[in-house]
């Protein structure tokens, strides 16, 4: 995991918002997700440098009209925003539990 994962990890897992569980580094389809919540039926993405060049985005784009097709809501968050504005992302990702 990049430092920024771990970063978010550290405060989504064992059930440390509203109770839900969070998986990191799980496959859906055939895509492997930053972290999923299966209750919430929610993605969460944590964007490097990579995914800003045109085919990351198209990749992205993909990606995550696949994850809405299968009714998963997929929440995507920059590196950077983790580290300057975690209680933004944490607010986020609370009002999507």
């Amino acid at each position: 995991m990049t430092d920024a994962e771990n970063l978010l990890w550290s405060k989504i897992r064992r059930k440390q918002l509203k109770g839900y569980q969070f998986y990191r580094q799980n496959i859906i389809g055939n895509y492997i997700v930053d972290f999923y919540c299966p209750k919430a039926h929610l993605v969460i993405e944590l964007d490097g440098g990579q995914h800003y060049s045109e085919i990351g985005k198209g990749k992205d784009r993909i990606r995550d009209d696949f994850l809405t097709k299968t009714g998963i809501k997929v929440l995507r968050f920059s590196d950077r925003e983790v580290f300057k504005n975690m209680r933004g992302v944490m607010e986020s990702i609370w009002s999507n539990l």
